[in-house]
């Protein structure tokens, strides 16, 4: 503790005594994570009073956005508008053209300095980045180019390690009117922020509540660029129309684009026969072809951020009902057909039910499918934890290929294991006997190939991997993946059906697969279950229909072969005479 005191003091040399002893107090529990990004760089995250307060990358502190509310000086600030804070949290840097500029001028900083991103009328810091140019470049680029390399913002993973708050409201520093007026619209709007019991809607409200001062940094962008002429009607006549027709926030417009088609959905698309349903393919193949022409679904604009998130405040209203087959896959598996608000939609204008049947086929034949993303990962297991330790792993960590390859290889050369007579080989300390060895091989094995040092270290590490649905949140899963299995069955009078698994591991409806194959082949498709398995289901289809199978996974599904097992049943065809 008094350590990470001296290297705070050092990091923010501003920070008063009081301040500091507030920063990393006596008495209070301080805790310290250790996590890996998504780029496999570990961080060391310092908690206290349960709420994330630093984190270290490199041997460099940087503070997070809960110790920013209670310091916001802490940091030269930039300001931005609130619709930028969603492109923020979806990972993107902040460029320049998104930076505010103050009529007081930019706080004076270099490159490489770290800095807080605030809202315009709102001291309160929503993220921490690193400024791509000084001050003096950013103004001689004409405010263009990339302004800060974001490292951490306010709805990120890091920000959910803690109680999850929303940023207070802390009134600006600089005596701006119009920031000043801003900041009076929202401190009046303020008791609604405050009262939301709904964490999904926290965005949506702090966005209300900046509304009034987005209007009046526009202003202060046209004192700037213009010399306080007003603007006259040109060039922005259309945007000022399309703002009057609608004056919601762009996530206000996403979300009810969503429940749009939702309900669209639901009331045209889906029939009881259809269910259950997988989440994936209804949105994929019915909220889709809802959505109206020139509109996107993007549920990553939207209060939710993830598609599971709208299901269950739809479950919470009991439009319908959602379970867990598989871990990571869900099925619509009950609708409330008379549920008010599905009896009150009424189809938009332009939507007819025969085009939206024939649009909803369409995309049924795969041209919307995406094959998930599938990453062999692997898990640190008891055994080889003490090969793994120095790295700074312990048991369960979860490392791809390259970490594990990587790792080794530091190993063998941080232990000096590299044979000197030659380098093709590795030679077999106590540590690496233990974890690759088995008993009858360590009075033998006194060196190792590298091959058959990295094949035997991946082959005792736990089997896992991840995969990603297009849209969604990558899942994590215990084991390899199952394959696709195909396979031919005989049934009475010497009759063959052709029975199809794992579907839905992949993404994709078992029903819907059976009603393609049903119309290609003119042959009768049923779903059953799976014997021996629970909520798990299987195509079966008359004839020996492999060529068709492959067809339409490998080239209109564009999955894998080596994740489809039983393509080389297909029978052979012979020549026509």
């Amino acid at each position: 503790r008094r350590k990470l005191r001296a290297e705070v003091a050092a990091a923010f040399p501003d920070l008063s005594p009081e301040q500091l002893a507030e920063f990393i107090p006596n008495k209070e529990e301080l805790n310290v994570i250790k996590i890996y990004s998504h780029k496999g760089e570990a961080v060391t995250v310092y908690t206290n009073s349960k709420n994330p307060i630093l984190f270290e990358v490199e041997k460099a502190l940087y503070p997070t956005v809960y110790t920013l509310w209670a310091f916001p000086d802490l940091l030269p600030a930039f300001a931005t508008w609130p619709p930028v804070l969603q492109k923020l949290a979806g990972g993107a840097d902040l460029m320049l053209p998104g930076v505010a500029v103050p009529s007081s001028g930019f706080p004076h900083v270099e490159r490489g300095t770290l800095c807080a991103i605030t809202l315009l009328g709102n001291r309160a810091p929503v993220a921490v980045g690193v400024a791509n140019m000084s001050t003096t470049e950013m103004l001689a680029a004409g405010m263009k180019g990339k302004g800060f390399a974001v490292l951490h913002t306010y709805m990120d993973h890091l920000w959910e390690l803690g109680d999850k708050s929303s940023p207070p409201t802390l009134a600006p520093s600089v005596a701006d009117p119009a920031v000043k007026e801003s900041a009076e619209d929202e401190q009046e709007q303020e008791p609604v922020m405050n009262c939301t019991a709904d964490p999904l809607q926290q965005v949506d409200i702090a966005d209300l509540s900046l509304k009034e001062q987005d209007g009046c940094a526009k202003v202060m962008g046209k004192e700037l660029n213009e010399n306080g002429a007003p603007e006259g009607p040109g060039d922005d006549s259309a945007e000022v129309q399309q703002e009057a027709e609608d004056s919601r926030t762009p996530q206000e417009q996403m979300d009810a684009l969503f429940s749009q088609c939702f309900f669209h959905a639901l009331k045209c698309k889906v029939k009881k026969s259809d269910l259950p349903l997988l989440t994936s393919t209804f949105l994929r193949s019915h909220m889709f072809s809802c959505c109206p022409a020139g509109q996107q679904l993007d549920i990553k604009k939207s209060s939710y951020k993830k598609f599971s998130k709208f299901l269950q405040s739809m479950q919470h209203q009991k439009v319908l009902q959602v379970k867990e087959l598989n871990k990571g896959v869900e099925s619509i598996v009950e609708v409330d057909w008379k549920h008010p608000d599905i009896k009150a939609f009424t189809v938009p204008e332009g939507f007819s039910s025969a085009t939206a049947a024939q649009e909803s086929k369409t995309e049924d034949r795969g041209q919307s499918y995406h094959a998930p993303e599938i990453i062999p990962l692997y898990g640190v297991s008891a055994k080889m934890t003490p090969l793994f330790q120095e790295s700074g792993h312990r048991k369960g960590s979860i490392l791809s290929s390259n970490e594990v390859r990587n790792i080794i290889i530091n190993y063998v050369k941080a232990n000096e294991l590299v044979d000197e007579t030659n380098k093709n080989f590795v030679k077999v300390n106590a540590i690496l006997c233990d974890c690759l060895l088995d008993k009858s091989e360590q009075d033998e094995i006194t060196n190792l190939k590298w091959d058959d040092l990295l094949s035997r270290c991946l082959e005792r590490l736990q089997p896992l991997h991840q995969v990603t649905f297009f849209g969604q949140e990558p899942i994590v899963r215990k084991g390899n993946i199952e394959p696709i299995s195909i396979t031919i069955a005989q049934r009475s009078s010497n009759k063959k059906v052709t029975i199809i698994k794992n579907l839905e591991l992949y993404g994709l409806d078992p029903q819907c697969v059976a009603n393609i194959l049903q119309q290609r082949v003119q042959a009768s498709a049923t779903i059953s279950p799976v014997p021996g398995t629970k909520d798990r289901v299987q195509v079966q289809i008359q004839g020996n229909q492999i060529h068709h199978l492959a067809k339409m996974l490998l080239e209109e599904y564009q999955l894998p072969r080596k994740y489809i097992q039983g393509l080389e049943k297909a029978p052979k065809l012979g020549r026509k005479k």
